[in-house]
């Protein structure tokens, strides 16, 4: 084949293909960097091209940061929606003007570049206004750059696009959040030419639960929402090019290339479970906590001395049924001092088929040396206290009486109180907390139906009085599955 003929089909592909388009784009931007291909971003590309289309006019992209989202939604599709047609009117907003002019420099060269210029050859730069801002076409069409609170009197536009309008920064900021929320409302809103054909795109990272995406999701149901989770909390099917489906299953990285997900687990750890929940998980937490509140906590280094404890023990939560596809099991390890103080030592978390269920709870009784062992009369639950009182010692089924959130109501006096103590740094911490502080909104919440179920024990209390001597006599008579003591 020829390579007239080479260049006709690549050309062919970059007009048909913003896969492929956006691919370019990046390897005009950044010539000394790699580009990964992933099925991520042939699912923006599939949602970016059925606005182009038409087919939605409000979408909403939340993903964590870099991720290509500014060079796809600022960049690329800018001068894919021109190159089709060079009359379209683009706005284009950051959150500062510096970075509204970086991404309008960006949207130059790439429509000065010769393969551009090749592909599309009806769209050219015209001469009355280029600016850092402002970039016109001969056919009166442009993309206009602006910040978040930047004026926009007399202008409109066909499409407008909206990346990363709050820097994290400003999350915490209520002034801020309010200004960027009223801005759209008041102002960006009106601009669109086209009340009924006008489409509108938010493409962003989740800094706080009033953030942009949240305001919009409140006020209205009209928004297609794309969420990507740095690491998949379930399993998902989603749609990619060519009217394929990706399967990503729970746990997986978004792009395990790029940021594996040992990567992403020292990152938890190092931004804090709030700033990752929010930012990579694109699941922000109520700040300080919902119903529990993050200065409720106590922190330890250091673990009781053995003198000082009272017990040790474990809280199991368990998925009515095994397999990754079902929910979590979850234990929750507790040392009790005889001043009646929880430390939360450990936290075992799986998704186990029933019986490596039941050998992970023999495991984790034998490595604690637990003398009570709490399982939720529920499910799989059930069968494992009737399979394993007589090989555990101290098992006990235990049967709500109210629901989770009435447990963790009634539990979190004790957390209120400061007699709950998590540690310092832990690697299943950064998870557990972002669960905790955001219940009951949380998307999972088996973490906190095992965190309740240990604090609610009523017995503890009384086991307070028993000598070791006395305790060891009294588990020993007591192989029941609802033995309280």
């Amino acid at each position: 084949m020829s390579a007239p003929t080479d260049a006709r089909i690549l050309e062919a592909l970059l007009r048909s293909d913003l896969r492929a388009f956006l691919q370019k784009v990046f390897a005009t931007l950044s010539p000394g960097q790699t580009f990964i291909p992933n099925w991520h971003l042939e699912a923006i590309a599939v949602q970016l091209e059925r606005v182009r289309r038409g087919e939605i006019r409000r979408l909403i992209i939340n993903m964590p940061p870099r991720s290509l989202k500014s060079i796809a939604a600022s960049v690329a599709l800018p001068a894919f929606l021109l190159g089709h047609d060079p009359t379209q009117r683009v706005i284009c907003v950051s959150y500062s003007a510096d970075l509204a002019k970086k991404h309008a420099n960006d949207f130059r060269a790439v429509l000065e570049s010769a393969w551009y210029r090749s592909t599309f050859p009806h769209t050219r730069i015209g001469p009355y206004k280029n600016s850092e801002t402002e970039i016109e076409l001969t056919q009166r069409g442009f993309r206009l750059a602006t910040s978040v609170g930047g004026t926009l009197t007399g202008r409109g536009g066909s499409v407008i696009i909206i990346d990363d309008p709050l820097k994290p920064d400003d999350a915490m900021s209520e002034a801020k959040r309010t200004a960027a929320n009223q801005w759209f409302t008041n102002t960006l809103l009106s601009r669109l030419d086209d009340k009924l054909t006008g489409a509108i795109i938010v493409v962003m990272q989740r800094v706080h639960m009033d953030d942009l995406t949240g305001f919009l999701l409140e006020q209205s149901d009209e928004w297609q929402v794309l969420s990507l989770p740095a690491i998949a909390e379930s399993r998902e099917t989603i749609q990619v090019w060519g009217g394929r489906i990706h399967i990503r299953e729970a746990g997986e990285a978004l792009s395990p290339e790029r940021e594996p997900l040992h990567v992403l687990e020292a990152l938890k750890l190092q931004i804090g479970s709030d700033a990752f929940s929010a930012r990579y998980q694109q699941s922000p937490a109520p700040p300080g906590g919902a119903m529990v509140k993050r200065h409720w906590i106590q922190r330890y280094r250091e673990l009781p001395l053995e003198s000082d404890r009272l017990l040790i023990v474990q809280s199991w939560d368990t998925a009515s049924k095994g397999g990754p596809d079902n929910d979590w099991s979850v234990c929750t390890t507790w040392v009790v001092t005889r001043k009646r103080a929880y430390y939360l030592a450990d936290v075992w978390r799986g998704k186990v088929d029933y019986p490596a269920l039941k050998a992970k709870v023999e495991e984790n009784a034998r490595r604690w040396k637990a003398r009570r062992v709490l399982v939720e009369d529920a499910g799989a639950g059930t069968a494992l206290v009737q399979e394993l009182r007589g090989r555990i010692q101290g098992v006990i089924a235990v049967k709500p009486d109210r629901d989770k959130i009435s447990r963790m109501s009634v539990a979190s006096a004790k957390i209120e109180a400061g007699q709950v103590f998590l540690p310092e740094r832990a690697s299943w911490l950064p998870d557990l907390e972002a669960e905790l502080f955001s219940f009951p909104g949380s998307r999972h919440d088996d973490q906190c139906d095992s965190i309740s179920q240990a604090l609610l024990d009523e017995k503890l209390p009384f086991m307070s009085l028993l000598t070791n001597e006395q305790w060891d006599a009294l588990i020993a008579r007591t192989q029941t599955p609802r033995a309280y003591y």
